[in-house]
């Protein structure tokens, strides 16, 4: 057995059919008054109807949450925040409004409420990237953490099909750099297997009909596990060659990570022979990172970062940023062995194993 640290997190969860009903009263509990709830364009609509249904607890809705967190719209919604005298945070919707609520969080310690609407897990982290000049900054710290997440997989069956698998392979990919962490602990990699188990299992129905409460259910029980993977132990590769690619070229972010996973997966597996054992036991197969690059074709998935809008050239320079600053990685990070890796993502190639 090898030597290692586990800090639990902190975050109040909680998890079911209908918990959103349960909002108003968490507010209260957390001792809340004057709270801005937090969206992207999109969700604008429903999240003004769940601000009024919580009366005045809510005193304002921002919805101008964008991908990748620009510095910009933060700044903005700490305006708000400051004119309404605002004393905690709601965000509802998947990693962009996340992203926003730990924004605000890191810069005011303001209480965080999030009520995610994908399969993306970032709520359980301490973790908050953000993007300005075509840059993304990755930091930690305790202030980032929601206190509150509350599941309502109710609220998932609206999710687009193609948003809610691709979601759901950006949770497994948390879950998958777990594994091979240099800092990983057993609670942590018990929970990486379950989730990666509970989403190869989930994601193919989820993606034929939304409906289907039991695997919404599975997805994100999936999704959850992995949030907690991704905020306890130390990402490798594969997370830092996707914070390089979506702030250099703003690509949708979720869409990002499925992609590129099959690819850093088999990047690392010669260093990995037992994380390896393991996955091909959850997939069945014999190479989990083929596995996975089907998986993504199954699930209709673009597998090509060319048509997810990255320019041909733009792969060296890439690889150039990902390897600027040092980070531990099961595998040494060589430059023209990553060049290869990302210029067959790039194309949609099977990876190289």
């Amino acid at each position: 057995m090898y030597s290692f640290t586990y800090q639990a997190s902190p975050t109040r969860v909680l998890f079911g059919s209908g918990t959103v009903r349960e909002l108003g009263n968490e507010l209260r509990r957390l001792g809340l008054s004057r709270t801005l709830f937090l969206a992207t364009p999109g969700q604008e609509e429903y999240v003004r109807s769940l601000a009024v249904s919580v009366g005045p607890i809510a005193v304002g809705v921002f919805a101008e949450a964008a991908m990748h967190t620009p510095i910009s719209v933060t700044e903005d919604a700490l305006w708000m925040v400051r004119e309404l005298s605002i004393d905690g945070v709601v965000s509802v919707g998947g990693g962009s409004t996340t992203g926003l609520g730990k924004a605000i969080a890191w810069r005011t310690d303001l209480p965080q409420v999030v009520i995610p609407t994908t399969y993306a897990g970032s709520e359980m982290t301490p973790i908050l990237g953000e993007t300005a000049d075509g840059h993304k900054v990755t930091r930690s710290d305790p202030r980032i953490q929601p206190e509150t997440v509350i599941y309502d997989f109710d609220l998932i069956r609206t999710l687009p099909r193609h948003a809610a698998v691709a979601s759901g392979i950006n949770a497994m990919a948390h879950a998958i750099e777990a594994l091979y962490a240099f800092d990983r602990n057993p609670v942590v990699s018990m929970m990486a297997v379950d989730a990666v188990t509970a989403l190869y299992a989930s994601l193919p129905d989820i993606s034929e009909t939304a409906a289907d409460d039991g695997a919404r259910g599975r997805g994100l029980y999936g999704a959850w596990l992995s949030g907690i993977c991704l905020g306890s132990v130390s990402m490798g590769l594969h997370h830092k060659l996707c914070h390089t690619l979506g702030g250099m070229f703003d690509l949708p972010h979720a869409e990002l990570h499925a992609a590129l996973l099959p690819h850093t997966l088999a990047y690392n597996i010669p260093a990995i022979a037992d994380v390896a054992g393991t996955l091909r036991e959850v997939f069945k197969l014999p190479d989990p990172a083929v596995a996975l690059f089907e998986f993504n074709e199954r699930l209709q998935i673009e597998t090509a970062l060319a048509k997810l809008g990255m320019p041909e050239d733009g792969i060296e320079p890439a690889i150039d940023a990902a390897l600027a600053k040092p980070y531990k990685n099961p595998r040494a990070l060589e430059r023209q062995s990553l060049v290869a890796l990302l210029s067959r993502a790039y194309a949609g190639a099977k990876p190289a194993s």
